[in-house]
């Protein structure tokens, strides 16, 4: 009898006859490398030489997460929680937000010039592009130990985005066949992302740059091509030279939160003359006044407030969390501008399961409310439905999940 336990999404190894079950696997995995893989890199350019030199001596990393064997079924841990489920909060705890700071400040001066180039050429502030590359990667000291290959591979032949994943692993091999890769084994994190900008190699072919002109882009071990590479990224999703990000403002309780949104944005002037302020008593700048803002409040009611700009989005492309952007702004301003804690502090909000936010998602869905898919995130869509929903309901809207709610919206 066959025993696979999946474990907050881990493949973990039970019995022999698992071990039997495993070996199968890994020649079907051999095979798909062969038969599906090959050529399509062979089409793209790559050698065979390159091909081989990539996968010598790789099997699959059973180890890694969201992995569906053959002829398994596709699972979702049930009891699997995240820390936004608990506080947003958690992402903002003091020592990744201190350290970042202050390692970018000292990197700051490190790279001066470096900064001061890539910010005149892309219009993307140097304080943001530091930022960035002390979230991804601790400014380079973090080490990335994962072989690209064996985890792309692994991911692109059983995982529940196989798709995506073998795309990738083609535009890694293209990467190894340019020699645009460090001598040796090309490292990844556990997702395949490549580098100190931990970029997944499909934007390593489109976004990384060559910043100290030695005519490769390394983004591996140079500062110079890490720092240009995150500059030409933001620019090429379309930061706007000259906003900021977004100021955190208090917001009043005649001000619905389900205004939340990038879809929902009108003038800074017109969120301000409705009321929202500054909590540093800053009037907002003026020429930022005329532009267009967005109301984002990550965590309803029960957390900080901020009206974000158009660029707050641009960060939101290199990684999809709010709280991602947020943090990457929030720590930019400290480098810069040596600005404290966010003045609205993060209230309680009840531990969930994300299985518990689908439900409620789904819930929503029925009654004609765009969540954004019922996916388990509480997200801006998700957050707004819930606001409406509450005042659709005669109840104070908070416009984040809790256990009362899902109660009464599940029931």
């Amino acid at each position: 009898m066959r025993w696979i336990i999946f474990v907050l999404g881990f493949w973990c190894l039970t019995t022999g006859a698992t071990a039997q079950d495993r070996a199968a696997v890994e020649k079907q995995f051999q095979s798909w490398l062969q038969e599906t893989v090959w050529p399509r890199a062979r089409a793209k350019g790559v050698s065979r030489r390159t091909m081989q030199q990539a996968f010598d001596g790789v099997t699959l990393n059973w180890k890694l997460p969201d992995l569906v064997p053959p002829g398994q079924p596709t699972k979702t841990p049930k009891d699997q929680k995240q820390a936004e489920f608990g506080s947003p909060g958690r992402y903002f705890s003091a020592g990744s937000v201190q350290g970042a700071t202050s390692v970018g400040r000292q990197m700051a001066r490190r790279h001066a010039a470096t900064l001061s180039r890539v910010e005149a050429e892309t219009g993307v502030p140097a304080r943001i592009i530091l930022a960035i590359w002390g979230r991804e990667s601790g400014y380079g000291q973090v080490p990335i130990r994962h072989n690209a290959f064996q985890v792309l591979g692994t991911k692109g032949f059983m995982s529940t985005r196989a798709d995506y994943f073998t795309k990738e692993l083609i535009a890694a091999l293209q990467i190894a066949e340019a020699g645009d890769a460090p001598p040796g084994v090309m490292k990844s994190s556990w997702a395949g992302a490549l580098g100190q900008p931990q970029f997944m190699p499909s934007n390593f072919l489109t976004y990384a740059t060559d910043g100290n002109a030695d005519g490769n882009a390394d983004i591996w071990t140079s500062a110079e091509d890490t720092i240009a590479s995150i500059g030409n990224y933001l620019a090429k999703h379309g930061w706007q030279t000259g906003r900021d990000w977004g100021f955190e403002v208090t917001v009043p309780d005649s001000i619905s939160c389900a205004l939340e949104g990038p879809d929902q944005g009108r003038p800074i002037r017109d969120w301000n003359g409705m009321g929202i302020e500054r909590v540093s008593g800053k009037p907002f700048p003026n020429h930022e006044l005329s532009g267009e803002g967005y109301l984002m409040m990550p965590a309803g009611r029960n957390g900080p407030a901020f009206v974000v700009t158009p660029n707050f989005y641009v960060l939101k492309e290199y990684n999809k969390s709010d709280l991602y952007a947020l943090f990457v702004g929030h720590v930019g301003d400290r480098i810069q501008y040596g600005v404290g804690d966010f003045s609205g502090r993060w209230g309680r909000i009840d531990a969930m399961y994300r299985s518990d936010i689908a439900a409620m998602q789904r819930r929503l869905e029925q009654q004609g409310h765009d969540v954004g898919g019922a996916d388990g995130l509480p997200g801006f869509k998700t957050r707004r439905s819930i606001g409406r929903w509450q005042l659709a309901n005669d109840l104070s809207p908070t416009c984040f999940p809790n256990a009362r709610l899902k109660t009464a919206l599940t029931r």
